[in-house]
């Protein structure tokens, strides 16, 4: 097969031909330092202030960092807020955050008291468990948008209205890297801050940002010429950014991916019935509409993986940040799925340039490969 079919958008995604024109325009003929005195610096500027006030309205934020990507927005948003606080204070996270938040606040854990809150069987937050875990000592509080593995859509309302009742001085980080532009959020609603990252929806990588809360005080974790208000420095991704403005303007009104999403899981279970879906049901409200983890028993996750990308079909095993680690995912464990399922799981995440041909192509291939290697794997 000659044509990719790319399914592994919740990975990175390619750019949208308006980011790649945004790009080009940046580095050829808008190149100047932002910082610049000079007029065409002072409009450098002007790009960056564009950017950053389309990201403020959309999300209703206070204020917005540029950072490199998801990753650093995360790690500003949990060890700046906690480095401005006077008391040491309790830190909570999802069990099923990403790494970059994970790891993150397990740093902490010399000097914080730093506690996972569990999830149920379908990667969703555990309401009963949070509220136990809550409490007047608690100061930062992690829970993801959208998962990157299984994309279970936590229900942050509820986490607000517990948070406001258990511990109302306590922020809120939400990661929302698989969840910006694809689900409505508002930071007014009571979200401290929100972290994104440009390469998730069709802007190019090295380039992210951190939307913040009027009332979320942050300490910079980055040192040097004072930028982005003295709490990022270093010289900012200018070029990045012009694609991330051009790709949010760019971006689809009309989210299509939902019915491709069940086009896809109908498709894979009807014509194999050892399959099983792992996160909320593809038709729920607490499912996003681009990403589908399935397994596949008896066959290997990595097995299947390879044997689609030899007949031209890209998807992953997992999250692409954490791939090529012999550990099992840390969300399926968290969900409590027992190994034989854990370790023939595959993730399918949709983007805006997936077609219902691709997919009808993958799933024939997906079904192809599953009973050419079923009868090869021992039980």
């Amino acid at each position: 097969m000659n044509t990719l079919i790319y399914l592994d958008n919740a990975a990175t995604t390619r750019p949208c031909d308006a980011a790649l024109a945004a790009v080009n325009t940046s580095l050829m003929e808008a190149y100047f330092n932002p910082s610049a005195s000079y007029t065409q610096g002072l409009h450098a500027r002007k790009s960056l202030d564009a950017c950053r006030t389309l990201i403020r309205s959309a999300l209703k934020a206070h204020s917005v960092l540029f950072t490199s990507g998801g990753t650093e927005a995360n790690n500003l948003a949990i060890l700046g807020s906690m480095a401005g606080r006077h008391k040491r204070g309790k830190v909570l996270y999802l069990s099923v955050e990403h790494s970059a938040v994970a790891a993150t606040c397990q740093s902490l854990a010399k000097t914080h008291d730093v506690h996972a809150i569990p999830v149920d069987g379908q990667g969703l937050i555990n309401l009963d468990a949070a509220r136990e875990m809550m409490d007047e000592d608690t100061a930062l509080i992690c829970v993801m948008q959208v998962n990157n593995e299984v994309g279970s859509v936590q229900p942050l309302q509820e986490v607000i209205r517990l948070r406001d009742e258990r511990c109302p001085d306590a922020f809120l980080h939400v990661d929302g890297v698989q969840g910006f532009l694809r689900l409505p959020v508002s930071l007014f609603s009571g979200i401290d801050s929100y972290a994104l990252s440009a390469h998730k929806v069709h802007g190019i990588k090295g380039c992210g940002a951190l939307a913040l809360a009027e009332r979320m005080k942050l300490k910079p974790q980055l040192f040097g010429g004072g930028q982005e208000g003295g709490l990022r420095a270093g010289t900012e991704n200018t070029a990045g950014v012009a694609a991330l403005e051009a790709a949010i303007r760019d971006y689809p009104q009309e989210n299509s991916l939902y019915l491709l999403k069940n086009r896809l899981k109908s498709g894979l279970l009807s014509l194999i019935p050892e399959a099983m879906v792992n996160g909320p049901d593809a038709d729920s409200t607490q499912s996003c509409g681009h990403i589908l983890n399935m397994s596949f028993p008896p066959v290997r996750a990595q097995t299947m993986l390879n044997a689609l990308e030899a007949r031209g079909v890209l998807v992953s095993q997992g999250s692409a940040c954490s791939s090529g680690s012999p550990k099992p995912s840390r969300t399926l464990q968290a969900m409590g799925l027992h190994k034989e399922r854990m370790d023939s799981a595959l993730r399918f995440s949709l983007g805006r340039f997936t077609t219902s041909q691709e997919i009808d192509t993958a799933v024939d291939l997906v079904w192809e490969c599953y009973q050419e290697l079923k009868q090869f794997t021992r039980r």
